[in-house]
């Protein structure tokens, strides 16, 4: 959706800054159940999206009422935070901007060394906030949700509000060189007096104490020649004492800002520090990739309408239309807003087949109208259940609903009467590929009262395949030589022998189970609604419905 073309003459002065002139906006709205959201109505020119005749996908039409999610995480840290740049000089995180030279880290055989990298994106926010004291003196004030990289892992500083994640406890030793020891941690030759300009009198500095010790006498002597300050190349080796000794809350909220990086992490306070990952769809709309895209919704208030009108044409040819193909239909925006219920109708109306494919639990409120709606139209009802490892879950997708929650929402349209299919996608290369795991996940699927299952193997295009080899840096990377061999460069899709051996795993097992299967290769051509079907297709392979809804990484 362009914003061009939509003007209409209200405005809200809560609007986000910027947005109170946009073309076809009406209003910012917050609302105490959503706490640090904000919805931004607007009405939309056209609610059919058009695909691209060259793309594989097997429907020609989707529908999208919401641009953003309120699922994804937020990291961030204070402003004052000193931030490592790649000329080796340490600068406060307020005064960075994108584009500027930073250091990251990366892995390299059985090292982590230090790395140039660049700013992509950076945005300020107001959260509550903890302080970290390390056993050295570091200190750093982070949000509760932020990351650093321990000697176990990388770890949140707080645990989550519901639910469990890896988080920061006393005697944790965190990654880095630590900025503690600024003043004391300097051993000269000669003595340095603070009194006098010793830089006349001093000929050479021997330091003792490793990169610590040397990154504190840079810091704290600031000299004019800088080629020695770099640490690029340098294994990431710990020889400050970076122990937690502390874990403090702060009271209120606090400014704080965050970062995006070509590595995917940032030296802060010395310390190896995770950022969060821009999400590109929002700047599309002049949005900011980070924390806008969680909070900052756009919903497409009048979506029902425009659609019926849209319908009316009388080139309409009634082809199916997909639901959930960019961000999920049934997001928690949806139990505010209730567009679905107006979408499923008029669809149904017009006599226009269509299928939704969720990850979200809310579909469960529709269900009397996808009822009504198939007694008009074919109506195909697909849930996304990836991981079946709780704990796994969480780590990917730790804003979607349980495995359970899911599979409930299966049985529950089941028994309303549909052929309900299960994404079975993506089944990941050494995670979820494992026969016990594949047989775990059918045998529960089945149980739920599913139909058919839809499975293939992860796809990374190219805007999620760096974060997922940034995830899998941080919590497996044992298995990041094994990715990069099936993905290597900029290859999107597995190899073919991959694919294959899997499909070849995963039927028989799907048989075991009493399911029928299709394989996100066996891609249907399109065909209109008009257009009768292939003999006997009702009974062999049911109708293929939409992709997964972002951010599903295949």
């Amino acid at each position: 959706m362009r914003w061009q073309g939509q003007r209409i003459d209200d405005t809200d002065e809560t609007a986000l800054p910027g947005f109170e002139n946009r073309s076809g906006f009406l209003r910012s709205v917050t609302t105490p159940e959503f706490d640090g959201m904000t919805f931004h109505e607007v009405l939309a020119k056209s609610a059919l999206n058009h695909v691209p005749g060259p793309s594989k996908m097997p429907f020609s039409w989707t529908i999208n009422p919401y641009r953003g999610c309120s699922h994804a995480c937020v990291y961030c840290v204070d402003p004052r935070t000193l931030i490592l740049c790649a000329d080796g000089t340490q600068r406060r995180l307020s005064d960075l901007s994108v584009g500027d030279e930073i250091i990251g880290t990366r892995i390299e055989g059985s090292y982590r060394r230090y790395t140039r990298t660049r700013i992509k994106a950076k945005w300020h926010t107001r959260k509550k906030a903890y302080r970290v004291t390390l056993a050295d003196g570091t200190e750093l004030e982070a949000s509760g949700d932020h990351r650093f990289l321990t000697d176990r892992g990388w770890k949140h500083v707080a645990d989550a509000e519901r639910g469990q994640r890896p988080h920061l406890t006393l005697g944790n030793r965190l990654l880095g060189f630590g900025i503690g020891g600024l003043r004391e941690a300097v051993a000269t030759e000669h003595a340095i007096d603070d009194d006098r300009d010793y830089r006349l009198g001093v000929r050479s500095v021997r330091l003792t104490g490793g990169l610590p010790t040397r990154m504190a006498f840079f810091a704290e002597t600031r000299p004019a020649i800088t080629r020695k300050l770099s640490v690029e190349g340098l294994a990431v080796k710990t020889a400050a004492d970076l122990r937690v000794v502390s874990i403090d809350p702060l009271p209120g909220e606090r400014d704080l800002v965050d970062i995006t990086t070509g590595t995917g992490d940032f030296i802060a306070n010395g310390v190896i520090s995770h950022n969060c990952f821009a999400r590109g769809t929002h700047t599309y709309l002049d949005l900011d990739a980070g924390r806008d895209f969680d909070t900052q919704i756009v919903v497409k208030v009048n979506v029902a309408e425009v659609l019926e009108r849209e319908l009316r044409r009388g080139s309409w040819q009634h082809e199916t239309v997909a639901l959930g193909t960019n961000t999920d239909p049934y997001q928690r925006a949806e139990g505010r807003y209730r567009l679905m219920p107006g979408i499923l109708r008029t669809l149904a109306e017009s006599g226009t087949p269509f299928s939704v494919l969720t990850k979200g639990t809310l579909i469960r409120r529709d269900i009397p109208e996808l009822v009504r709606a198939s007694a008009d139209v074919p109506v195909d009802v697909q849930m996304s259940i990836a991981m079946f490892d709780e704990g796994l879950r969480r780590a990917i997708e730790p804003g979607a609903p349980t495995t359970q929650a899911r599979l409930d929402t299966v049985r529950a349209l089941s028994d309303a009467g549909f052929r309900v299919g299960v994404f079975l996608m993506p089944i990941m290369p050494h995670l979820t590929d494992s026969v016990a795991a594949i047989d775990d996940a059918l045998r529960r699927i089945a149980a739920a009262g599913a139909d058919h299952v839809i499975h293939g193997a992860l796809h990374l295009r190219p805007g999620v395949k760096p974060w997922f080899f940034q995830w899998l840096s941080q919590h497996r990377p044992d298995l990041l030589s094994s990715y990069r061999a099936l993905y290597p460069g900029v290859a999107a899709e597995a190899p073919k022998a991959y694919r294959q051996w899997l499909a070849k795993r995963v039927r028989p097992l799907v048989r075991v189970h009493g399911l029928t299967a299709q394989h996100s290769d066996d891609r249907p051509r399109r065909r209109s609604f008009a257009e009768p079907p292939r003999p006997d297709a009702s009974a062999t392979t049911p109708p293929k419905p939409a992709t997964p809804a972002a951010p599903m990484l295949f």
